[in-house]
């Protein structure tokens, strides 16, 4: 023991001023960009929230032309790659991989390009480009996403590349492992998530996935139960459903039952059977065991260093930074556009989710919710979108039921237009059938709990 702990001591003393310097300024930074509230513009939301709606504003009118012109470049070079096969493509890893794709994800493309299109030129069937399907998607959602996802992949290598991980995850291990079953590096996901974007904190998941920080299982529960609503997004459902006055209790039971769920979905299927493998290409990257003999907090800061260490420049830094919104950009947001409208189609055109959530009616009536029936919708159609739940609800008269139909658009994590597109889209191995499943249990598992505390509240 006191070989391994002088042997740990002298790890530590061989650091350079200039090590903890690399670890710690570009931490701060990325505390206060991704983890630090802000109050702008008349709400909360964070840094790098500032900085995609400062560009959001500024380029309103333009945004979705540019994204339709990004959609159209996808299916262009994806044709060219399956087709033509050139070296500048074939020949690297990276565009091979984004462009040289399977027919699956090149019809998304095909159909996302053209959605957009017939929704910024008002084309064809109305069902399409309407501003419950299309027009939301394109207008809505993507100008949101194209923004955030520019400064969060830009500036993600803050939080996750000079140490920061390592060293809260080193912290915080003996909480997150035994209630969660997480590592506790985990905890940075959520916390982005909570303070900025719930696409943000899967985003850094699925790249911490990728580069063997976490198990396939990990990536799995964190992705599904972890990736709660911002703040920001809390305000803006509240407001809508018209309970503004009602924020502090309507939150308090949002983070009541997302934690519980967290604690109960781990350790049932399907994620209860996922396997603790890491991604194979590249093996695992780290542990967040501390040796015998040193104390917590100084291995969570050895840890931090030598992680910080490993950046050789700044142009390292960028260029995967640049990778990953191009990415994004050209992979994910057509997909978004392709299954997003087809989701809200399917929610505002059809009766399926009216009809798949019968069964809700008489477990709403047996909790003494008014207006069960319709309700009832509501607590289905939030997997397509987390908003729709908030479009349904606000035309209940009942207080107390569109507290809940509030809440649980928030607690049900799992909606396609988002998050499970960008979960699809990843290599974290999760299915559609298997998405569809969590929902379902989050929502089965949350119910009664916010329905009690709603009954405290009102």
């Amino acid at each position: 023991m006191e070989l391994q702990k002088h042997e740990i001591q002298n790890k530590s003393a061989s650091y350079s001023k200039s090590a903890y310097v690399k670890f710690l300024l570009p931490s701060v930074i990325g505390v206060l960009l991704f983890l630090v509230p802000v109050f702008y513009k008349g709400k909360w939301t964070i840094g790098v929230g500032v900085f995609a709606e400062t560009v959001q504003a500024s380029l309103a009118s333009t945004l979705p032309l540019i994204m339709t012109m990004i959609l159209f470049l996808s299916v262009v070079l994806t044709i060219v790659a399956k087709w033509l096969k050139p070296n500048v493509i074939m020949s690297s890893p990276f565009l091979k991989g984004l462009f040289d794709v399977q027919p699956f994800w090149f019809i998304s493309r095909i159909l996302g390009f053209v959605f957009a299109l017939m929704t910024y030129m008002k084309w064809g069937p109305e069902i399409i480009w309407s501003d419950f399907t299309g027009g939301t998607v394109l207008y809505a959602l993507i100008p949101v996403l194209m923004t955030w996802f520019l400064f969060a992949a830009l500036l993600m290598p803050l939080l996750m590349d000079f140490g920061l991980m390592d060293f809260i995850g080193t912290l915080v291990r003996d909480i997150m492992r035994p209630v969660f079953k997480l590592p506790g590096r985990s905890s940075v996901d959520a916390l982005a998530s909570w303070m900025g974007s719930g696409t943000v904190g899967v985003l850094i998941t699925t790249k911490q996935f990728e580069e063997g920080y976490y198990t396939k299982r990990e990536a799995a529960v964190i992705a599904t139960n972890f990736s709660v609503a911002s703040i920001a997004f809390s305000l803006v459902i509240i407001q809508f459903i018209n309970l503004e006055h009602m924020f502090v209790p309507f939150y308090v039971t949002v983070v009541v039952a997302g934690i519980v769920a967290a604690i109960i979905c781990p350790r049932i299927p399907p994620l209860s059977r996922k396997k603790d493998e890491y991604y194979e290409p590249v093996g695992q990257k780290i542990s967040e065991e501390v040796p015998s003999g040193v104390t917590k907090f100084q291995w969570a800061v050895d840890k931090a260093v030598e992680k910080a260490s490993d950046v050789k420049s700044a142009g390292q830094v960028i260029k995967k930074s640049i990778v990953s919104v191009i990415d994004i950009y050209f992979g994910l947001i057509p997909l978004v556009m392709a299954l997003g409208t087809i989701a809200l189609i399917l929610a505002e055109y059809t009766p399926i989710f009216s009809i798949l959530s019968y069964p809700f009616v008489p477990i709403l009536e047996l909790l003494q919710l008014p207006e069960a029936s319709k309700a009832a919708p509501a607590m289905l159609v939030g997997f397509a979108d987390m908003f729709l739940p908030a479009v349904i609800g606000s035309g209940i008269e009942s207080e107390i039921t569109r507290f809940v139909i509030a809440v649980m658009s928030l607690t049900q994590l799992i909606y396609m237009s988002e998050i499970g597109v960008l979960l699809l889209k990843s290599k974290i191995p999760i299915s559609f059938f298997e998405l569809f499943v969590i929902f379902l249990q989050r929502t089965i598992i949350t119910l009664p709990i916010v329905t009690v505390m709603a009954y405290m509240f009102f």
